[in-house]
């Protein structure tokens, strides 16, 4: 599983880093907050920990912005901070956990698995984006009520998009979310594209999936009074 770990002090960076990789995590290192939420719009996670005072961007302000972007990786906040004040502060613009400096690394590393868990169960669930139901545990989907049979590929391609309602994926994070490291051809995203969009959106006057030149695609509900 893949963590981004959001942390100017280098030093302290370097040790989360190792740590985690000794318990079988993939992390990428970001060292102020314009890079760390640009890293965390450009690649999937398991989850983000995200240190509160950073250079450029605070933790706040990346923890509401990818909130916005309906960008639901769990986060944990990290922070030498030990007032409630700003623990509530962090719950309620869409933290998940929240854990004061000095910390004992075994404590983040069970923090950091409890969100994970807490996250896969979040996600066996409905997403209804307007006439479209995905039940993510049962990996079903209906349009206006009737059943749509997709391919485990089709299908993962569509959570992908739901899940980030509203949010461009770019080809490139697509292919890295969906195919990850197997050989696939330049046009593949396309391709699939295409076929999601003639199952979900080619019998209804509501289309669900939309291309934003230039760019990659988007699947949003329709913009109403």
């Amino acid at each position: 599983m893949r963590v981004l770990v959001v942390e100017d002090e280098v030093t302290i960076a370097r040790i989360i880093k190792r740590g985690l990789e000794q318990h079988h995590f993939d992390v990428d290192l970001a060292h102020n907050g314009t890079e760390g939420l640009e890293t965390a719009q450009e690649h999937t996670y398991a989850a983000i920990i995200l240190d509160v005072m950073l250079p450029g961007m605070d933790g706040w302000v990346i923890c509401q912005e990818l909130r916005n972007l309906r960008i639901r990786t769990p986060i944990l906040m990290l922070t030498a901070r030990g007032d409630i004040d700003d623990r509530v502060k962090g719950l309620e613009i869409g933290a998940d956990d929240y854990l004061p400096k000095p910390f004992e690394f075994p404590e983040l590393i069970a923090r950091v698995n409890a969100l994970i868990r807490r996250d896969k169960v979040h996600k066996g669930r409905h997403i209804h984006i307007a006439d479209l139901e995905i039940d993510t545990k049962e990996r079903r989907v209906q349009r206006a009520g009737v059943e749509i049979n997709l391919t485990t590929r089709e299908y993962d391609l569509l959570e992908a998009l739901a899940s980030r309602e509203g949010q461009v994926l770019t080809r490139e994070v697509i292919t890295e979310r969906i195919w990850m490291d197997e050989e696939n051809y330049s046009n593949t995203v396309d391709v699939y594209i295409g076929l999601i969009r003639k199952k979900i959106d080619s019998h209804s006057d509501v289309k669900l999936i939309h291309t934003v030149r230039g760019a990659g695609y988007s699947l949003r509900r329709p913009s109403g009074p």
